[in-house]
């Protein structure tokens, strides 16, 4: 992928979560884009890219079903795994929504920031409220993928909008909780592998 955050960054906090060590390469050339292409690496010409027990996996969602499987992070049945699959889809509208504000023209800025306060505050984050309310977890008695994502996009929002999560104490509290793990804890540290904004 490319050294930044974009459709990679939510691979890499899985990845992190679940204490795997993993090593990146970056895209700095045309023709090492060109390259993974002509290799047949990427199935429908996008990154990320992610190799993994012999295989090339591209699309963000199989990629991360696939880490999430593979190291129990996606619910006991598909009861759960539908539910950790909604909370990880509104969890990713909300990220879309952030990631383009810094490509958004100057003049736009406010009014896209504006929005995405909006729909934080009336649509995404009282969801997770209530999910939490009388849970550890938003799915089932252990650590999911949803439960990665949350304090994923509640700091990204946070960069953005440092009192947003102000009327929402339990996800505050999941969000301490969750940066007090010690594979998150570890990931939060500058040097990681998790890159700016």
């Amino acid at each position: 992928y490319f050294n930044g955050r974009g459709k990679m960054g939510s691979i890499r906090w899985l990845l992190a979560a679940a204490g795997v060590q993993f090593e990146e390469v970056f895209l700095t050339k045309r023709e090492e884009y060109e390259k993974l292409l002509k290799d047949g690496a990427l199935m429908f010409q996008q990154v990320p890219l992610v190799e993994i027990d012999g295989m090339q996996l591209v699309q963000s969602k199989a990629i991360l079903n696939y880490i999430a499987g593979k190291y129990n992070l996606y619910g006991q049945d598909l009861k759960e795994r539908a539910m950790i699959d909604m909370y990880s889809e509104g969890i990713g509208d909300l990220m879309d929504l952030i990631i383009m504000y810094p490509f958004k023209p100057p003049e736009n800025k406010p009014a896209h920031l504006n929005t995405i306060e909006q729909k934080a505050k009336d649509r995404f984050l009282p969801v997770f409220e209530r999910g939490l309310a009388n849970s550890q977890f938003l799915v089932g008695n252990q650590l999911s993928r949803a439960d990665v994502h949350l304090p994923e996009v509640t700091l990204m929002l946070q960069e953005l909008l440092p009192t947003i999560l102000s009327t929402f104490p339990k996800i505050q509290a999941f969000q301490d909780k969750m940066k007090a793990l010690p594979t998150i804890s570890k990931f939060l540290q500058p040097g990681s592998a998790r890159k700016p904004p």
